[in-house]
């Protein structure tokens, strides 16, 4: 699900679909893909503003692309994570009975000692 903030710009009841950012320091503003969350020193721009957006003279505008077609996650993407759900939840294996301890175990990984 899109999330549902609003353009920054007064009067402008666009959904949002880039962030800008400033860097004062560097005399620059920074166009990118719409942030996770908002930010309170960031502006939330429909597609029209962030595309017209100017700056004063002297400042530079850095462009991110900005992908308004991407509608969330793929089922591939969906599919992945509930292959690593399911890896993560199976039990450990249990232990060769033959394995004779030597080695130090760090978590599933073993760093086995100098052999001669």
């Amino acid at each position: 699900m899109r999330q549902s903030r609003r353009c920054s710009r007064s009067g402008c009841a666009q959904p949002a679909a880039a962030t800008l950012t400033y860097v004062y320091a560097e005399s620059t503003a920074v166009v990118g893909p719409l942030a996770t969350y908002s930010e309170p020193h960031s502006y939330d721009l429909c597609e029209f503003h962030a595309e017209r957006l100017t700056v004063p003279r002297g400042w530079e505008v850095v462009r991110h692309e900005v992908d308004t077609d991407d509608a969330g996650p793929t089922g591939d993407d969906l599919l992945a994570l509930a292959d690593a759900v399911r890896e993560a939840a199976r039990p450990e294996p249990e232990r060769d009975p033959a394995d004779d301890g030597s080695g130090t175990r760090r978590g599933h990984l073993r760093v086995l000692p100098n052999l001669p």
